[in-house]
């Protein structure tokens, strides 16, 4: 039987109100193109070594490439040729590039190991302007989004049409603006940011731990919103610790530096909760290999159901590190070997959240591409079921 189900990217960079789509059908599920890493049987609808075979409608460019360069005029759909890259320049807005990767990821129509997504050019593969284009379709109506996937990796993407197309797997990077019954784990995906810092590549110290002279590290903006009044409490508690360095700071360019330099010279780096429970500032540290503690109670994670985060994060919740001297003294204490051992594994997994073209086996856009794969199942349950009741849901 051939499984289908549709992709639509939303592309929201941050501080641009706009959103614009690419659709993308998900079709055979039972190709051979590529190999798959091992992945549990009841994780996945499909048998190992099946990558998702994805249609992508080719769409006028004002809805995606478009969206990057206003002065661009050509309005044909993107190919591999015409993909411009991330602009370089971009500073803080490519951390929520998400779904620039993913379409970018589609596009490319090289061969590797470990692909998790694959272009096919036959719909039957696969199966307000933007909304209106979804409703208009067969495959949208015939399940009412339940089997589209949307990308809504800034918190304020589609912010008043959500409702409008809730019943889809959304792509989020994390739960803190939408209500329960619109977003949550159980049908949604969470990704993560694309990291600001650069990566840690030739982290090769003898002794990592004696050389990273600062014990723990934060570097952003401490006045914040919503659950993020935990930073400007923080500060008075770690502000002027000898080997603790809390700093108030803007993404710039200048500032994004030096905190990949406090990242790479610090044992531990701070992750409290902003306007919404996550930040970029977890990946920074991720790929910077300091070890993340995180501070934020509501925080969701991604490719959580493959990855263990204690295992190489520590965890307060915001009562135990609002205690004075509770979060220095536990870090003061954490055995050395122990950090050695997380160290060594943030080196390990650094690799699944790097957002790059082309694409490689493992990177963050082929994590995301097998988390969609997990969430086929329970899509595939609530279309069947949907198509038989003759009776409200009891179960909304």
């Amino acid at each position: 039987m051939v499984s289908k189900i549709l992709l639509s990217l939303a592309i929201c960079f941050a501080f641009l109100v706009i959103t614009s789509s690419v659709i993308f059908g998900i079709g055979d599920l039972r190709s051979q193109f590529f190999p798959l890493p091992n992945i549990s049987p009841r994780s996945t609808p499909c048998r190992a070594g099946s990558p998702l075979r994805v249609y992508m409608y080719d769409l006028d460019g004002k809805f995606n490439v478009g969206m990057m360069d206003r002065r661009r005029t050509d309005r044909a759909p993107v190919t591999v040729r015409t993909l411009p890259p991330w602009p370089a320049n971009s500073g803080i807005k490519k951390q929520h590039s998400v779904e620039y990767w993913m379409m970018a990821s589609l596009l490319y129509d090289g061969m590797y190991d470990g692909r998790e997504a694959v272009r096919v050019f036959d719909s039957d593969s696969a199966d307000e302007e933007l909304l209106e284009t979804l409703r208009q379709s067969d495959y949208w109506r015939r399940s009412s989004g339940r089997d589209h996937v949307i990308p809504m990796h800034h918190p304020n993407a589609f912010r008043f049409l959500r409702e409008e197309v809730n019943a889809s797997i959304l792509i989020v990077a994390d739960f803190g603006r939408y209500p329960k019954l619109m977003s949550n784990l159980t049908k949604d995906v969470v990704a993560p940011y694309m990291h600001l810092v650069d990566s840690f590549e030739h982290d090769n110290s003898p002794d990592p731990y004696e050389s990273r002279k600062t014990l723990l590290f934060f570097r952003g903006r401490t006045v914040r919103k919503d659950e993020g009044i935990v930073r400007a409490k923080l500060a008075h508690i770690l502000k002027g610790i000898d080997d603790v360095r809390y700093e108030d700071g803007l993404a710039t360019g200048e500032n994004i530096k030096a905190s990949s330099e406090g990242m790479r010279a610090s044992k531990f780096c701070l992750h409290p909760a902003g306007d919404t429970p996550s930040s970029c500032r977890l990946f920074d540290a991720i790929v910077s290999h300091c070890v993340p503690v995180i501070v934020s109670d509501k925080i969701e994670l991604p490719y959580e159901d493959e990855i263990d985060y204690t295992e190489f994060s520590v965890f307060f919740s915001v009562k135990e590190a609002l205690e004075p001297d509770h979060i220095v003294t536990e870090l003061r204490q954490f055995p050395k070997e122990k950090w050695l051992g997380m160290w060594r594994l943030l080196k390990n997994i650094s690799h699944h959240y790097e957002f790059q073209y082309p694409p490689k086996k493992g990177d963050a856009v082929n994590m995301l591409w097998r988390q969609v794969k997990h969430k086929l199942p329970a899509a595939k349950l609530a279309i069947h079921r949907n198509r038989r009741l003759r009776v409200p849901d009891w179960w909304r």
